[in-house]
């Protein structure tokens, strides 16, 4: 088996990790809105996730850096350095005393990245495959270059 594969099954191994915790914090926003559970278990249920997603999403990154693949690589610097910007600023908590006030707001950030990591899904499923295929056809000559 080709290092290449082993490569990109751990990257969609890491990005399904991104989409079931982004998408468990967004039904916990959900929940909240709809009134099932209380502000303080709902920020604490989402600010439990917050900074495991933020080292997962810097893992990929550098990840991506390491072994060369640029545009990969330069598609995800934005939101990462969007979560260092929450977290330098503090903010990347949700605060319970201002839960309801910034609901939509974070719901919406959270769809988008929700949508952010469907798309990187998307990408690297495709690049799986590739490499799976090559590895089958016996393509790869060189299996230590990424």
């Amino acid at each position: 088996m080709a290092l290449i594969f082993l490569f990109w099954f751990l990257m969609s191994a890491i990005n399904i990790a991104l989409i079931a915790s982004t998408f468990y914090q967004l039904l916990c926003l959900l929940d909240l809105e709809s009134d099932d559970i209380n502000p303080f278990e709902a920020s604490s249920r989402i600010n439990f996730w917050v900074e495991p997603e933020f080292l997962l999403q810097g893992l990929f990154c550098i990840l991506l850096l390491v072994t060369g693949h640029w545009i990969m690589f330069l598609l995800g610097v934005p939101l990462v350095c969007y979560h260092v910007n929450l977290y330098m600023k503090r903010k990347h908590l949700i605060d319970v005393t201002e839960v309801f006030r910034n609901l939509k707001v974070e719901k919406k950030f959270r769809l988008a990245k929700l949508g952010f990591y469907v798309i990187f899904f998307a990408l690297v499923i495709a690049k799986l495959a590739m490499a799976g295929f090559e590895a089958l056809a016996g393509k790869d000559e060189n299996p230590l270059s990424f």
